[in-house]
């Protein structure tokens, strides 16, 4: 088939069929229990108690998968994508390992940025006798889960050492605590604002007294290999009782009674005497200046009310959440669902201030730089710091556009706004400049995606040179992961050359990038092509369609007709030998060839033709469905086991990402009861714990695996990753009876399930708007123009 001709299709192998819907109103929940019992100050555990039983924010499991937290994971004490992520650390040194980790014993502070390679302030009450000296050396406190409570915006524990009650909550850019000292106890707090903290050492610091009860400075976040420049994090600290005495020390040396302290290795202790033994402190923060810090504490924050403070994170969460209203299902299933949709919305944090400034840091100098704003005078949107896009086009580019799509716009006018101010749209900005983590362009996809659905400001004429150079050699296709002091790690010039970057890439062309994984980079530039071709055809550039759509196929150039497998080649041409479909990363990211192999999501068609035939393809794919099932379907239960040799040769991988899309290639060939019973099968296994232990089996990256488990609970997901002109949405298996999607303008589109139930797990029926619909798949348009889809469930397929 043409290429072309294949193009206009909205999937691989399916005609467009458009079909006109009724809208429907979506109820929403009444959040009026919540907040009267909130506002008392009654926290709920993490047990949902029957009154909170339909609230989606109390289904919350919070401690989902923290035996195995990194910096950034976990979250409490935080709203939807604020600059504050408040909450214990038991773990700090170093990004993976650390934060909140649920089986180390004692807190060693309560760091207010855990945010992708940045942290912030750290704060720790204390109430002893000892010396400066000794505090600062020792301060970590025991605490027990058993008197512990967390929910969405809240965290309160007891310091066991201290005998302290600490509450936390937060606004999107402040951090407000709550200390309650033990009666005739000191009244301390420490400020640790030197050494390391999670995936930051922490270099010069300035901190200084405003008056009695407000102290202001900032910290340096020093560069890492990934974030190579220096990041100042500002802050405004505003306390409910004054300041009796302000001690502090930099590396051995004490200094008491002082009103400010700088340099490395520096710290603070605070003492108070709080009449009823209670310690409120307000925290704002800004990446541009310690005034914005004040002037964001006082616009988010201007008042003491930490009940109603508290009860607003709730209630923020609880609406979100309530987008997707689910029914049917065990308890447990309903509440990993809001676990899942919880963590979906986690990381990609703000990182510009309420008046729209924010800082670049994309230069030789520091530069301040102001967002557009609206006829209020409010930013039209935030600058977002973000972890990598890699696999985002099956996860937050599908769910966000569909129950969140003011953040989808948002975060994808971020990243277009980094590209205007850095010169090239960034693969994980974090702190005003781009850390060039993992390989390629996976932000292509993502807002062309965006792009197709309506969801970006900027238009597609607009937005194609700037995409277009990144794939250029003047762009991100020719870096490899981290790469920021040279551009051959890519390989690109091979792959606009050969077709294809060869494995290994020669040492005296190439010694640095992290990534550089020929066959793997190939599978990706390919695919990213295509996403690229699909926006020329938008902007009506026929001509670089065409020539992106020519380099789209160049993952052929790697398809070995002798082994079946995807397979790298050297720099002279020849097959890399020996090879072993699943050796872990030989020339393949984070993955093997055989899980690899499937990277084809936009020619299905084709790569069936190299295996031998549709049928041939799905025989060899569901052979490696049955020989993963006896791994249930991972590299282990965790990132850290992937690597491993008792978990590395699996042929299908859902705890990372580049095989996430496998169990929707069966549809995609002809087969959707394949599709149909693996995904729930997967679903069940790899997404159905609810432990400290256990949770997404891997790297779940700022909400991609939690993306991927809420649509493989809808049953709704996008093989092509939402490319076409009128994206497309293969039907899976759904979880529960019902789920219905709350849409804007009062519109909802509800998916129904009949005769549902774990041993039925196939569609014997299709009806939108009750009319039978004869193909397994829909259109973005049907569902944002709201209505019913109900789906008759079989225990045959």
């Amino acid at each position: 088939m043409p290429v072309l001709n294949y193009l206009a299709m909205p999937l691989n192998f399916r005609p467009v069929m458009r079909r006109q819907v009724l809208p429907k109103l979506l109820s929403c929940l009444l959040l009026l229990p919540a907040i009267s019992a909130l506002a008392q100050d009654k926290v709920q555990n993490s047990t949902a108690p029957a009154s909170f039983a339909k609230e989606p924010a109390a289904l919350v499991y919070p401690f989902l998968d923290t035996a195995n937290s990194r910096w950034f994971y976990f979250s409490s004490a935080a709203r939807p994508f604020g600059m504050v992520s408040l909450f214990p650390d038991t773990a700090i040194d170093g990004e993976w390992g650390s934060g909140y980790r649920y089986h180390e014993p004692t807190v060693k502070g309560f760091n207010h940025i855990h945010e992708w390679q940045l942290a912030g302030l750290s704060l720790m009450p204390l109430s002893d006798e000892r010396s400066l000296a000794e505090q600062k050396a020792d301060y970590a406190s025991e605490f027990s889960h058993d008197t512990e409570q967390v929910r969405p915006g809240f965290h309160q524990l007891q310091l066991s050492r201290y005998g302290i009650k600490v509450d936390l909550t937060a606004t999107s850019r402040v951090g407000f605590s709550r200390y309650q000292y033990q009666k005739a106890k000191s009244q301390q707090l420490l400020l640790q604002l030197g050494g390391v903290q999670g995936p930051s050492k922490l270099g010069h610091a300035e901190v200084w007294q405003i008056d009695a009860q407000n102290i202001a400075g900032f910290i340096t976040n020093q560069g890492t290999e990934r974030r190579v420049k220096p990041v100042k994090v500002f802050f405004h600290l505003a306390f409910s009782t004054p300041v009796q005495q302000f001690d502090a020390w930099r590396g051995d040396m004490l200094f008491a009674n002082v009103s400010g302290i700088s340099g490395d290795n520096t710290g603070v202790r605070l003492s108070f005497q709080s009449k009823d033994q209670t310690v409120l402190v307000k925290a704002g923060f800004s990446y541009v200046s310690a005034d914005n810090a004040r002037l964001n504490l006082n616009t988010e924050q201007p008042g003491w009310d930490f009940a109603g403070t508290s009860a607003q994170a709730y209630n923020e969460w609880n609406q979100l959440l309530s987008r997707i209203q689910i029914k049917g299902g065990s308890e447990q299933q309903q509440r990993r669902f809001y676990t899942d949709l919880w963590h979906a919305l986690q990381g990609r944090r703000v990182v510009s201030d309420v008046n729209g400034q924010y800082a670049d840091l994309s230069g030789f100098a520091p530069k301040v730089r102001q967002l557009p704003l609206d006829s209020q005078g409010q930013p039209k949107f935030a600058m977002h710091n973000s972890d990598s896009f890699w696999g985002a086009q099956w996860t937050i580019a599908t769910l966000w556009p569909l129950a969140f799509p003011e953040k989808a716009t948002a975060l994808g006018e971020s990243l277009i706004q980094y590209g205007r101010d850095f010169g090239l749209i960034p693969r994980g900005p974090s702190g005003g400049q781009d850390t060039l983590v993992m390989p390629s362009v996976p932000m292509t996809p993502f807002l062309v995606s965006l792009a197709q659905k309506g969801l970006l400001q900027t238009t597609a004429t607009e937005l194609l040179p700037m995409l277009e150079k990144n794939h250029s050699s003047a762009g991100l296709m020719a870096k490899a992961g981290y790469e920021h002091y040279s551009a051959t790690g890519g390989g690109f010039s091979y792959y606009l050359q050969r077709g294809y970057v060869p494995y290994p890439l020669p040492e005296s062309e190439s010694s640095y990038g992290s990534h550089r994984r020929g066959a793997g980079q190939t599978l990706e530039y390919a695919y990213q092509d295509f996403a690229l071709a699909q926006l020329a055809i938008k902007a009506g550039e026929t001509d670089i369609a065409g020539e992106y759509l020519k380099r789209s196929q160049n993952w052929q150039n790697l398809y070995d007709g002798k082994t079946g497998y995807i397979r790298p080649k050297e720099v002279d041409g020849n097959w890399r030998t020996p090879f072993d479909p699943l050796e872990y990363e030989a020339g393949f990211i984070e993955s093997n060839a055989a899980q690899a192999s499937w990277f084809v999501p936009h020619d299905i068609e084709g790569l069936a033709k190299l295996m031998g035939g549709k049928t041939a393809l799905i025989n060899r794919l569901q052979q490696a469905f049955e020989q993963a099932a006896k791994q249930d379907f991972t590299a282990g239960t965790a990132h850290a086991q992937e690597g491993h040799p008792e978990y590395r040769r699996t042929p299908i991988n859902y705890g990372n990402q580049p095989s996430i899309q496998t169990a929707f290639i069966f549809a995609a060939a002809g087969d959707v009861a394949k599709t149909q019973y693996w995904s729930r099968r997967i679903s069940d296994t790899v997404y159905s714990h609810l432990s400290p232990e256990r949770g997404y089996n891997g790297d779940e990256d700022q909400g991609l695996m939690g993306s991927l488990a809420v649509l493989l609970k809808l049953g709704l997901f996008q093989l092509s990753g939402g490319l076409e002109a009128d994206p497309v949405y293969q039907l899976g298996s759904p979880l529960f009876d019902e789920a219905c999607l709350q849409l804007a303008g009062k519109r909802s589109f509800c998916i129904k399930t009949l005769n549902n139930s774990p041993e039925r797990p196939y569609i014997r029926q299709i009806k939108l708007n009750g009319k039978v619909l004869s193909r397994t798949y829909l259109l973005h348009s049907e569902i944002m123009a709201g209505g019913e889809l109900e789906l008759q469930m079989a225990a045959q397929p």
